[in-house]
């Protein structure tokens, strides 16, 4: 098949007449017509045309924006998706035009309105075509044309199958510049394969960026050269929650997850939480103590009861020690300082620690960003909040928005991907809520905490606490079906939101979900095909 394609290329290029061969005279099995609306999060804007279906046929090629190695490696990527089950070479040419059927990746040229973030997607007779001012938004675009794909396309077995696109126009942009989720590695460590796998789910919503947990009272999980026992001994065997989830990554090992997630257009940002949150630095480092005595180690589920010592300056010069390292290491602009549940920290220490600490992750040339209760220490107007809390007011947060800070919105009652689905559920925890799909879809984050309005959030997250999780399996459980939920909420318009409609879509994705042995929840709520 390889050879038909490579000649009937070549034979374009000496202006010799092109004769296609015939179809196969067996007919594959059709599946389930699919509709330009039917995609997960839902489209701006679709303009069906029934009568411009395209199939994709063993003489299709990829086309990419001349010049563009950008462009080139989104085609690269969607070329290794789609060849495994259509048996299809799809090569991924950079040339101007080629005769043969085609979907073609450009740069430029699409609706003025999709900005750098989205694309324009037209399917006629005569091929595909994603345009988008930005390989981000070329990327995008391909996540959609894989969903408006039969759902065998995510088989890794060749199936004989019909493999048509919808005919039509699809313009789409995000709601929100961040769609975000978050992976606890502290509570209990997941490994390089097991982030990238979680990569990979998230970028088929069009979620770009990944918060990574990576230190907590239970366990230290990336390298420092300065403070090595951080690892070795804060991340070593028996730490994490009852003592099983012991692991780090290395400074290459953390690299390698970066520079995974940029290929899929996913920008990792670290947390260290601090003041709090830091028996496992405490326990390894005595020096970090007030008293100057290590605390044992906690494999517990409690919070609040650490706290580094403000007052003295070995702190100052552990904390620069780890933002100097980590910021090295993440070409990504944020940087997050936890400084959540510091309940062992009294409010006049707390807010002389992050008067401290703010200034280094700018000196660093990172942008701060950190849990709501930063907000209580007045940060300059570039530091981000990621609001957790269950209400729906908070004085500080209103303020610090009325200032001029901006919020990512990850309410524990509605995003929190670890809360049980019910009381039922084998996973998880409950103290914010049982969170079932339809409450992770029913919220708006515009207008969920008083004071907190659509100019003022930057997008949603969905954080996965790891206290009960285990495997990948155990993280795609909690995550699918609620994941996409909140993916939607950040992507979509407002105006698109609507349950019944998003229900039925998400029921469509069950097949390609066990077609990638995603271990989902079936929830009850949802119509599963």
């Amino acid at each position: 098949m390889r050879r038909t394609v490579t000649r009937l290329l070549a034979m374009t290029a000496l202006g010799l007449p092109l004769i296609l061969p015939a179809a196969p005279a067996t007919a594959a099995p059709t599946a389930p017509a699919r509709h330009l609306a039917d995609v997960i999060p839902a489209p701006v804007e679709t303009r069906p045309d029934a009568h411009g279906t395209f199939q994709i046929s063993p003489l299709t090629v990829i086309r990419t924006t001349p010049g563009s190695a950008t462009a080139w490696q989104v085609g690269r990527q969607l070329a290794e998706t789609l060849r495994p089950a259509t048996g299809y070479p799809l090569p991924v040419l950079p040339v101007r035009s080629t005769p043969l059927p085609e979907i073609a990746l450009l740069i430029g040229g699409a609706d003025a309105r999709v900005g750098q973030q989205g694309y324009q997607l037209d399917v006629t007779r005569r091929g595909v075509t994603i345009r988008a001012n930005t390989p981000a938004g070329l990327f995008a675009g391909t996540q959609t044309l894989r969903q408006l794909l039969p759902a065998d396309i995510e088989s890794a077995r060749r199936q004989r199958t019909t493999w048509a696109v919808p005919g039509g126009r699809i313009v789409d942009y995000p709601r929100f510049a961040y769609r975000g989720a978050m992976l606890d590695l502290a509570r209990h460590f997941h490994t390089v394969d097991e982030i990238t796998a979680y990569v990979d789910l998230l970028s088929q919503y069009k979620i770009n960026y990944l918060h990574l947990h990576l230190t907590d009272d239970q366990g230290w999980r990336i390298q420092i050269d300065s403070w090595p026992r951080l690892t070795t001994v804060g991340g070593g065997p028996g730490t994490g929650v009852d003592g099983v989830g012991p692991g780090y990554l290395t400074k290459a090992d953390y690299k390698a997850v970066v520079a995974y997630a940029a290929a899929r257009h996913i920008t990792i940002i670290p947390e260290i939480d601090m003041p709090g949150h830091t028996n496992a630095a405490q326990s390894t480092y005595p020096e970090l103590n007030c008293d100057g005595v290590a605390p044992p180690p906690r494999t517990d589920m409690a919070v609040g009861y650490s706290s580094l010592c403000i007052n003295d300056e070995r702190t100052y010069r552990f904390v620069e020690d780890v933002i100097r390292e980590l910021a090295a290491i993440t070409p990504g602009p944020f940087l997050h300082i936890g400084g959540d549940e510091a309940h062992a920290t009294t409010d006049e220490d707390y807010r002389t620690f992050m008067q401290r600490v703010l200034p280094l992750v700018a000196k660093y040339g990172k942008r701060a960003y950190g849990w709501n209760e930063i907000m209580q220490a007045d940060p300059p107007t570039d530091a981000v909040a990621q609001f957790w809390g269950t209400g729906t007011t908070n004085t500080d947060l209103a303020e610090a928005v009325a200032r001029g800070n901006k919020v990512i919105m990850s309410p524990a009652n509605k995003a929190y991907l670890d809360m049980k689905y019910d009381r039922n559920t084998r996973l998880g925890l409950s103290w914010a809520a049982y969170i079932e799909v339809s409450d992770a879809y029913g919220w708006d984050p515009a207008t969920r905490v008083s004071g907190v309005g659509e100019n003022a959030v930057l997008g949603v997250e969905a954080p996965l606490w790891s206290e009960t999780l285990r495997t990948l399996d155990d993280i795609e459980h909690m995550a699918f079906p609620r994941l996409p939920a909140i993916a939607e909420l950040g992507w979509s318009t407002a105006a698109s939101h609507d349950w019944e409609s998003f229900r039925t879509r998400l029921g469509e994705q069950a097949p390609r979900w066990r077609l990638q042995q995603v271990d989902f929840y079936p929830s009850p709520q949802v119509p599963w095909r």
